[in-house]
C-alpha cells in the first residue's frame, strides 16, 4: 500500500491514552492528521500527548469520559471552538473482562454470577460509550455534509464465547449500532465502518499472569495502523457499513483494489 497523507485531517480516537488507542492515535499522526486524544483524565493521557507533540506531530489532549454526556458535549465544544469541524471519529474506548473477573482466561464465569454492576459498567462503557459519543459528533458531521466513524470491534467467537458477558455482548452490540448508524447516516454522506484486531492484542486487557495461558500469540496493537490511515483518507470514500479485520487487511486490501465491488 503506498503512503497516505492526511494532512488537513482532524480526527478524534477515543481511548487513546493507551493500547489500541495509543497506537492508532500515532500511526494517524504519522500520516499527517491532527488528532485529539480523548480518554479520561490522567498521568498517562498528559504523558502520551506530550511525548507526541514534543516529536513534532499536532496532537491534542482531550479529557472525557465517554459514559458522561456533560462530558461528551464539552468534547463537541472543544472541537468545535478549536478545529470548527471534525472529519474522522474513531471509537475505540474501552474495557474488558478483567473488570468483572480477573481470571477470566481460566476461571471463566457463567453470566449468572456476573453482579450487575459490572455488567453495567462494561455495557456503559463499550456500547453507550460509542452511542454517546457517536450520537455527541454526528450533527456536527451532519450540517457539514461528510464525515467518516470508525467504531472499533472484536471477534464474533468472543462474542459467543463461554464466561465472555458482559465483554461479548457489549462488543455484539456496538456492531449492531454500527450498521443502523451506518443506514441512518447514509443520506447525509457520513460513512460507519467496523476495524477490529482480529485476535487478543497487547493492550493490558489481559492480566500479565494469564498470557502465558494463552494458546495463539497476542497481537501488537500496530496491528491496527495501516487500516486505520485507510478508513481515515479519501482512499475510503463511499465505503460504509463493512467490517475489517486488521491482521487480514494486506489480502484484504489487494483484494479492494482490484475489485472494490467484490471486496465490499
Amino acid at each position: 500500500m503506498e503512503p497516505i497523507s492526511l494532512t488537513g485531517v482532524r480526527i478524534l480516537v477515543t481511548g487513546a491514552s493507551s493500547g489500541l488507542g495509543l497506537a492508532m492515535s500515532e500511526a494517524l499522526l504519522r500520516a499527517g492528521a491532527s488528532v485529539a486524544l480523548a480518554a479520561r483524565q490522567s498521568s498517562k493521557l498528559d504523558s502520551e500527548v506530550k511525548r507526541l507533540v514534543d516529536v513534532g506531530y499536532d496532537a491534542h489532549k482531550l479529557p472525557m469520559d465517554v459514559r458522561s454526556e456533560d462530558s461528551v458535549s464539552d468534547a463537541v465544544t472543544w472541537v468545535r471552538e478549536t478545529w470548527g469541524s471534525l472529519d474522522v471519529l474513531v471509537n475505540n474506548a474501552g474495557i474488558g473482562m478483567r473488570t468483572v473477573n480477573p481470571r477470566f482466561m481460566v476461571e471463566p464465569l457463567p453470566f449468572y454470577e456476573v453482579t450487575p454492576d459490572g455488567f453495567r459498567d462494561v455495557i456503559d462503557t463499550n456500547l453507550t460509550g460509542y452511542f454517546l459519543v457517536a450520537r455527541g459528533f454526528a450533527p456536527m458531521m451532519v450540517a457539514q455534509g461528510h464525515g467518516k466513524i470508525i467504531n472499533i470491534s472484536m471477534n464474533h467467537a468472543t462474542m459467543r464465547r463461554r464466561g465472555f458477558v458482559p465483554y461479548g455482548p457489549s462488543r455484539a452490540g456496538a456492531e449492531s449500532l454500527s450498521y443502523i448508524m451506518a443506514e441512518d447516516l447514509l443520506p447525509h454522506g457520513i460513512t460507519v465502518n467496523m476495524l477490529l484486531p482480529g485476535g487478543a492484542t497487547e493492550t493490558g486487557m489481559i492480566p500479565e499472569d494469564m498470557k502465558a495461558k494463552l494458546t495463539s500469540p497476542l497481537l501488537y496493537p500496530e496491528v491496527m495502523a495501516e487500516p486505520i490511515v485507510f478508513l481515515a483518507s479519501n482512499l475510503s470514500d463511499g465505503f460504509t457499513s463493512e467490517r475489517i479485520v486488521a491482521n487480514e487487511f494486506e489480502q484484504w486490501y489487494e483484494r479492494y483494489v482490484s475489485n472494490p465491488k467484490e471486496s465490499r
